[in-house]
């Protein structure tokens, strides 16, 4: 399948999107800090620099958007054009991922895992996500996922 856009559009189209301060990134923080949660950001000093990183729960929290960590939900589709190069990069984020998560909880951290789908759509239940993820940050138990 032929692109909708010339190269030149698409390029810029790709460099607007952003690896910090997403959308559902900034909703989490914004949520956990209503809770009384406080916490460093992009913190350079953990594999793979966490979204979010809770030093007094031993906790961090990636924030992962469907599309570019591959995950098996309805937000994500494999892209018709230049599909080797796509599964290559989707397959080396989510190797990547599990190396970074299996780096944490060795080193001591705790890790929830937020997913796009999870806090994007007409079903979604945030107050829920967030209900659940504090209950978690509040307990010992080393890992938290939360899909959509």
């Amino acid at each position: 399948m032929v692109d909708i856009v010339d190269s030149a559009t698409r390029s810029r189209m790709m460099s607007g999107i952003r690896g910090r301060n997403t959308k559902p990134e900034i909703l989490i923080r914004s949520l956990l800090h209503r809770q009384g949660f406080r916490f460093r950001l992009d913190a350079r000093d953990l594999p793979g620099r966490p979204d979010i990183v809770l030093p007094r729960c031993r906790a961090v929290v990636l924030v992962h958007g469907c599309f570019w960590h591959g995950h098996d939900c309805r937000l994500f589709k494999w892209p018709q054009t230049r599909a080797e190069f796509w599964r290559e990069k989707i397959g080396r984020n989510r190797s990547n991922d599990d190396k970074v998560r299996h780096a944490l909880l060795n080193d001591g951290w705790r890790v929830a895992v937020v997913w796009e789908c999870a806090l994007r759509g007409a079903d979604r239940d945030i107050a829920g996500v967030l209900q659940r993820l504090v209950d978690w940050l509040k307990s010992d138990a080393p890992s938290f996922e939360e899909r959509g």
